[in-house]
């Protein structure tokens, strides 16, 4: 079946049989307008699920940095920039939903970059009941204040120079790498933040 908008003036019982059903040319015009410029509503619930998503992954960020810093670090303290985790998770949850687990299938690497050299900090599977359909390699960048440095210099030659009194600065900048692990063209995609 096919329909067509064209309608000729020699045919005038056609116009008049649409005009007896309460066709109006204006109305048709109207009607399109109309739903043109109507916006879905959002669906609430996915609204919720994806804000408390979000925050169980910033969550989680925070405890690796936390963990991290005695154990991997050596630090006694992480200065974290305002909203970072918030913005890496948002991050996360895009990249993670093209994929057909979409974050369940997610195996994260937290690694810090320090003066160019890579140090791992944890591993984070998000759901281990899925088996893992692609990996993030989530990496935090150092803060370049030579404040810090000159500070640090001064406070390890007097009575704070144990080793856990250095307060590691983050910069705001990260690198998310996603790799898909089941892909026939091995994709691989790179953001800078």
């Amino acid at each position: 079946m096919v329909a067509t908008g064209s309608l000729s003036s020699k045919n005038p019982a056609s116009i008049s049989e649409l005009l007896d059903h309460g066709f109006y040319p204006g109305s048709l015009l109207n009607d399109f307008d109309y739903w043109d410029y109507v916006v879905p509503e959002p669906n609430l619930n996915e609204v919720v699920f994806e804000e408390t998503t979000c925050q169980s992954l910033v969550k989680m960020l925070e405890n690796c940095l936390s963990k991290s810093k005695h154990t991997k670090l050596g630090c006694s303290r992480v200065l974290v920039p305002e909203k970072l985790t918030q913005r890496i998770a948002q991050d996360v949850l895009r990249l993670s939903s093209t994929e057909p687990c979409g974050l369940r299938g997610c195996v994260m690497h937290v690694n810090l970059e320090i003066e160019n050299v890579c140090k791992k900090l944890d591993r984070i599977v998000c759901d281990s009941s899925v088996v893992p359909t692609f990996e993030l390699t989530l990496v935090f960048k150092q803060e370049n204040c030579s404040w810090t440095s000159f500070r640090d210099f001064f406070f390890s030659r007097g009575r704070f120079s144990s080793g856990l009194r250095r307060t590691l600065i983050l910069s705001s900048g990260f690198r998310l790498v996603k790799k898909k692990l089941y892909s026939l063209i091995g994709t691989t995609v790179i953001e800078e933040c």
